[in-house]
């Protein structure tokens, strides 16, 4: 793979992840219940992608088994974003995102189990740095623990559904990925919604701008990413996706502030504890590269 390849796929990676900063903003925008703004989101989402399909004349069949295994992740990214605008909803924008770069550490001990490896010590070095500043964050920003436990549960399904994408991007185009785990997701917050008769609440009732933000949530920060970041994958390790998602805090953290000013400003605690989790996020690349070349250098020179 050339060096330009790569250049294009972290860029799209990159921009792909402050689309996802913005998404932090919209639900603290959008006046319903966190199921019901998740469960619009990704019809929204299902339907944009079905016009692309038609718009396109794509075929969008897939085998039975593939079906399943889009389905059954689909019901991950739900369950993730439900965690995620719930940990918004009793917490503050700042706090979830921190919370989300766990994905790292959950990628790191989730990843070498579907790929039947040795788990690196760099990342459960990487682990072991977020773990302390979680710990921080816990410790500073007490009121908020139950927005933490929400976040860090939104970052394990997170990891879960990423690992699983990895390998299902082989043999599969990133907008059919896409395109049945919206549905798959939309479907299960649905079952979830009949059996606990959210269908019937008041909170399914949008107001203000609400259906405008929905719209902007389900098209450019859904489908439009989420088809971006799934075909960046079929290049890109999912501990390096994880790795560049964790800008996605000092992104969203900067527009919360812009958006919500001090409503967002947390202790000091909670900064030290980000920056340390940002600091591994930052370093492990650099630190990994230089193993990189060292391994490859004395390979030349043992031959």
């Amino acid at each position: 793979m050339g060096s330009s390849m790569v250049s294009r796929n972290l860029f799209i990676l990159h921009l792909t992840v402050i689309v996802w900063g913005f998404t932090g903003i919209l639900g603290n925008l959008i006046s319903i219940s966190a199921t019901h703004l998740v469960w619009y989101r990704v019809l929204i989402a299902f339907m944009s992608l079905a016009i692309y399909f038609f718009c396109k004349r794509q075929s969008f069949a897939v085998s039975r088994k593939d079906f399943i295994n889009f389905f059954l992740t689909g019901g991950l990214v739900g369950l993730h974003w439900v965690l995620f605008f719930e940990s918004i909803n009793v917490s503050t924008v700042s706090v979830t995102l921190v919370c989300i770069s766990s994905i790292t550490l959950f990628t790191a001990i989730i990843e070498p189990l579907f790929y039947k490896r040795r788990t690196s010590k760099m990342e459960v070095l990487v682990g072991l740095f977020i773990i302390i500043g979680i710990y921080l964050i816990f410790k500073f920003e007490s009121q908020y623990i139950s927005g933490i436990i929400l976040g860090l549960l939104a970052a394990l399904a997170a990891a879960l559904f990423g690992t699983i994408n990895s390998k299902l991007i082989k043999k599969n185009g990133a907008t059919i990925i896409s395109f049945y785990e919206m549905l798959g997701a939309w479907v299960w917050i649905s079952i979830f919604m009949a059996a606990s008769g959210g269908f019937g609440h008041d909170g399914m009732t949008l107001l203000g701008n609400d259906l405008l933000y929905l719209l902007l949530l389900g098209t450019v920060c859904t489908s439009g990413a989420y088809v971006a970041a799934v075909s960046v994958m079929k290049e890109i390790s999912p501990f390096r996706v994880a790795l560049a998602s964790n800008m996605e805090p000092i992104y969203g953290i900067l527009l919360a502030w812009l958006f919500f000013g001090q409503k967002e400003v947390m202790s000091i605690g909670f900064y030290a504890g980000a920056i340390i989790i940002l600091t591994a996020v930052f370093i492990y690349p650099i630190v990994r590269l230089q193993v990189e070349k060292r391994k490859l250098n004395n390979r030349f020179t043992s031959h």
